[in-house]
């Protein structure tokens, strides 16, 4: 077993670019399938009552943008460090990750369900210290870039219990 820092100190062989692309392989159809599924300009969604600390609409796409991008980092600078059984394991919990970040979408936008939603973000608050305690174990510099990602989804998850407190 190694150490944490022998990880992070370790480096992927050179022109290694295989983990990244795949991760932003990964990344980039998980955006894509969560993007689908979105309507703020529908009805249903315009008649929520957002709290006044909502972000508007626009600052969505500001933000996600380059947190996905620190996911994808995350994802290939941590499979490029990982072997054997330890990489499948760090792939299995982005690919999960993922999964559940594009399915709160689906719930929220394409169900009209704040509560079900809810329920899917708090798994995915849960999935996100999972993931950052399993990549720590490879690499701590894919760990803390998955922080600020951790942080936002905490805030969407306070804002997603607003509107399920508004919204029964």
């Amino acid at each position: 077993m190694r150490l944490i820092s022998e990880h992070s100190s370790s480096v992927a062989p050179s022109g290694s670019w295989k983990p990244y692309t795949v991760a932003a392989a990964a990344v980039a159809a998980a955006a894509t399938a969560g993007a689908v599924a979105v309507d703020a300009d529908s009805d249903w969604y315009r008649s929520l009552r957002k709290p006044a600390w909502q972000p508007p609409s626009w600052a969505f796409g500001l933000v996600w943008t380059p947190l996905y991008a620190s996911i994808a980092f995350a994802a290939g600078h941590a499979l490029g460090r990982a072997q054997g059984r330890e990489r499948a394991g760090t792939a299995a919990f982005f690919g999960v990750n993922l999964v559940l970040n594009a399915g709160w979408t689906w719930l929220f936008f394409r169900r009209r369900s704040p509560r079900a939603a809810l329920a899917a973000t708090l798994v995915l608050d849960l999935s996100n210290a999972a993931l950052i305690r399993c990549t720590a174990r490879v690499d701590m510099v894919a760990a803390r870039a998955l922080l600020p990602y951790t942080a936002w989804c905490a805030f969407a998850t306070a804002l997603n219990a607003s509107l399920t407190r508004r919204h029964p």
